[in-house]
């Protein structure tokens, strides 16, 4: 069982419950010492985002890092995909994301990347945890061998070459207008920067981080404030960004969102078009629409479907060598440039299809007809309610009743007492039904706990 790691790292309130100074600490101490491999001087990179509690979390963590003799280089905000490229690309031992994503400004975390830039695993992650309820004192390095903190300047610079890099040479976004809102988070320079050098006029909002407005009705979870930008200033695209801008929500220019599965259904025809898929197929989550996988089966595509989760995402397709998947919510991942889900990177490639097209948005971004698709959750007291034999004879009847024609996703949630039941397919009349009555036994058997 995990005491601290979830299913993105660690994350809490920030000094006020999970996630204060000593664990911050702790953290950097336990991870430097399971990443001192080898004779030579090791590194660790940390980033963050725009939280208030940022700058606590950094030099916790810096301390930790340096008692154990690594040298940190501290980079300030930048996105988490920046992170994980300039771990790999500096050569260090370790990186660090300080950031709770999309969550509001109280929140924080700590994600972790090994020197090649991928998320740590379960097991490694495991080790941490049994470290950080050791006494670690007698293994704190010598005065003499303690790590040195240095901030780097110019990896923002470094960042947007990288992004600009994944697109062909002669590639420019002249003429095009747009509304980029980074959530005055982790990408409220490099985002607008990247685009402005690629030609295009840029229209920033979600620009101006205070340590407390991050994600507060902006980004990628709050897209209402860059429709109406959108709209006001007649613009071609809309992008947002959430606050480590590791996820995109794109609109169109007639200010109507655009999903990750729509966005995944470009991306794959794109490279399809041009021969860059490793595989015929892509990688989503359970979540993902029927419409993506219908859509996909088309053009003699595959959808492998994982639990949800980026990083589950991400295990599969270095499993079976995918170079494109995500999430409906707006993670895309792709390989062949990143090692994390980035979403000015997913941007951009359809800002390619725009270009080469010379279609508008709302027609590059409408490759299918999404299915009625019902999400609804309970909460249970206590226990196993899945396991209950009342509601697995809900389950079953409901797949019955749904047969080939639909789909049924029931699983608990990773960080709360919530059953969460999703169900879709052609019928929206029988798929509401379908819920209600799983949702339903699971209420009775929460009451009756």
């Amino acid at each position: 069982m995990r005491k601290y790691f979830g299913t993105d790292g660690i994350r809490g309130k920030a000094n006020n419950g999970t996630l204060t100074a000593d664990l911050a600490l702790r953290v950097g101490m336990a991870a430097g010492l399971m990443f001192m491999r080898g004779e030579h001087r090791h590194r660790v990179l940390i980033g963050k985002d725009t939280r208030l509690s940022g700058y606590m979390i950094e030099q916790a963590m810096t301390a930790g890092f340096l008692s154990v003799g690594l040298d940190v280089f501290l980079v300030g905000p930048m996105p988490t995909p920046a992170v994980a490229m300039l771990t790999r690309s500096m050569r260090c031992d370790l990186g660090v994301m300080i950031s709770a994503s999309h969550n509001p400004y109280d929140d924080n975390g700590i994600k972790l990347f090994g020197p090649d830039g991928y998320k740590l695993s379960d097991e490694v992650e495991l080790e941490i945890e049994a470290l950080l309820e050791a006494d670690l004192h007698k293994r704190l390095a010598k005065s003499a061998d303690l790590g040195r903190a240095t901030r780097i300047e110019g990896v923002q610079a470094r960042y947007v070459e990288f992004a600009k890099r994944t697109l062909l040479r002669n590639l420019e976004l002249n003429g095009l207008r747009i509304v980029v809102d980074t959530a005055n988070g982790a990408a409220y320079k490099v985002a607008g920067d990247a685009l402005w050098e690629l030609g295009a006029e840029v229209i920033r909002i979600g620009d101006e981080p205070n340590g407390f407005n991050i994600n507060r009705d902006c980004g990628s979870t709050e897209p209402d404030a860059l429709s109406a930008k959108v709209r006001e200033m007649r613009a071609d695209i809309g992008i947002a960004l959430d606050g480590d801008a590791d996820r995109v929500t794109i609109v169109d220019e007639k200010g109507h969102i655009v999903d990750g599965d729509q966005l995944m259904a470009v991306i794959a025809d794109s490279f399809h078009h041009d021969g860059r898929l490793t595989k015929p197929g892509i990688v989503a989550t359970v979540m993902s629409n029927l419409g993506l996988e219908r859509y996909l089966g088309g053009l003699g595509l595959t959808l492998e479907r994982t639990a949800v989760g980026d990083r589950y995402v991400l295990e599969c397709m270095r499993e079976h060598g995918y170079n494109v998947g995500g999430e409906q919510s707006g993670h895309i991942i792709l390989a062949d440039h990143a090692t994390t889900g980035d979403g000015l990177l997913a941007a951009l490639q359809l800002l390619d299809v725009v270009v080469r097209s010379g279609k508008r948005v709302s027609e590059i971004c409408h490759k299918f007809e999404p299915l009625p698709q019902v999400l609804k959750n309970v909460r249970y007291a206590s226990g196993k309610p899945l396991e209950n034999a009342l509601v697995l004879a809900a389950i079953q009847d409901a797949k019955q009743r749904l047969g080939n024609d639909g789909r049924l996703v029931i699983r608990p949630s990773g960080t709360e007492p919530v059953i969460r039941v999703m169900a879709e397919g052609d019928d929206r009349d029988l798929i509401e039904a379908v819920v209600d009555d799983v949702i339903d036994a699971v209420a009775k058997v929460a009451v009756a706990a």
